[in-house]
């Protein structure tokens, strides 16, 4: 019999990296994952946010960044400032960071669910791709004489409803983050 459990566990991850990408998609409201992308000089060397200071979000347009080393405090709000896809202007008083998010304007929200929905897309052509391989190896069992006709197509009929599964994961997914993303 063919085996699937690896093919759901490429699936399962495609979809793990899906919702990781979501994360990063802003909505009205601050959240600490907002700023994972963001890269700090610190000690000579190009470091995450997240391993030299503390992210959080005390209010829902107000993100605190509290450093380990105080000394990082400029570093910190030079970072955030330079990376202008976020389009976030820091303040610092020598301890902390503080971040103030800007509501969203309608047109902005609607770029942002287009721009989701790209990624959406390159959710599903990762999952079209396992589904793919899948069938690759599924065709050169049955060329192989490994197992017979109909049990291939058992097997094409299990991936496909997989994908399906998969696939309906991923729309609901993005359903809950559009609306996230158009709620004022």
């Amino acid at each position: 019999m063919f085996d699937t459990d690896e093919y759901e566990l490429k699936m399962q991850s495609a979809v793990e990296h899906f919702e990781a990408e979501l994360k990063k998609v802003r909505t009205g409201r601050a959240h600490p994952s907002m700023l994972d992308s963001i890269q700090v000089e610190a000690y000579g060397a190009m470091m995450p946010l997240n391993q030299v200071a503390n992210v959080t979000a005390p209010e829902p347009q107000m993100l605190l960044i509290s450093p380990f080393d105080p000394s990082q405090v400029q570093a910190i709000a030079a970072s955030i400032r330079a990376d202008q896809s976020l389009g976030f202007n820091p303040s610092d008083d020598g301890r902390v960071v503080r971040v103030p998010v800007p509501p969203l304007t309608e047109e902005r929200r609607k770029l942002l669910v287009k721009q989701t929905g790209e990624k959406v897309e390159e959710a599903r052509i990762a999952l079209r791709n396992v589904r793919q391989d899948a069938f690759k190896e599924i065709k050169r069992m049955k060329d192989a004489k490994e197992f017979s006709e109909d049990d291939a197509k058992r097997a094409e009929k299990s991936i496909d409803d997989l994908m399906t599964t998969t696939n309906g994961a991923i729309d609901e997914l993005f359903k809950t983050k559009e609306r996230d993303i158009l709620t004022i």
